[in-house]
């Protein structure tokens, strides 16, 4: 069943929003600026995406939004001073903590990180790593190598589904459309066919 949303906001949320201090957690977000991306264009941007994408979808929490602005920091910036994020301001350990949980630990490979926010994870952290996600598969669209978009696809329906089922249908729903079509690409490019072919050994 669809889950019904505004398609517009309120002026409860504008003001909820307005007095928000996000512009620290964009200060320390421009440090990405110089991250390139697999896809074009830089980390900095992905992260006002993903703030962008939790607006469209109506979340006007402020601890969830301000992780979304920075939660890369910590796992793309070498030496990064998680600090900083903690006294940006009152909420900044909120933020913090939240950003750590959907940030990849040392002894961690993918699958076992996406697999502790999909078993272990606060709504929050599911919520934005949903985010996060569609953010990454709308990007998936300028990404040529189809043996990354076959895997990148796999993964975001093994644990991104069932974690956006939990906590957003409409996410859920997003992120079904954006798998079908990206394989819909490798289908009409002729990927599977040639992988069969390896595959056989003919």
């Amino acid at each position: 069943m669809k889950i019904e949303r505004s398609l517009h906001m309120d002026d409860s949320n504008m003001n909820q929003l307005g007095g928000m201090r996000i512009a620290p957690y964009m200060q320390l977000a421009t440090a990405l600026i110089g991250k390139a991306r697999h896809a074009g264009g830089n980390m900095f941007r992905h992260q006002m995406d993903t703030l962008a994408i939790l607006i469209d979808y109506g979340y006007i929490d402020s601890v969830l939004l301000k992780a979304s602005v920075v939660h890369d920091t910590v796992e793309d910036i070498e030496g990064f001073d998680k600090n900083r994020i903690a006294n940006a301001d009152e909420e900044g350990q909120q933020v913090l903590d939240l950003v750590l949980e959907v940030t990849r630990r040392e002894d961690e490979d993918k699958k076992q990180f996406l697999m502790r926010i999909l078993k272990e994870g606060t709504p929050k952290a599911k919520i934005l790593k949903c985010a996060d996600r569609i953010s990454n598969m709308i990007s998936l669209g300028y990404v040529t190598d189809p043996k990354f978009i076959e895997r990148y696809c796999d993964e975001t329906e093994y644990f991104l589904l069932p974690m956006a089922l939990e906590v957003d249908y409409n996410m859920y729903q997003e992120l079904i459309e954006l798998i079908r079509t990206r394989r819909r690409y490798l289908e009409e490019g002729g990927y599977f066919d040639t992988r069969k072919k390896e595959s056989s050994g003919s």
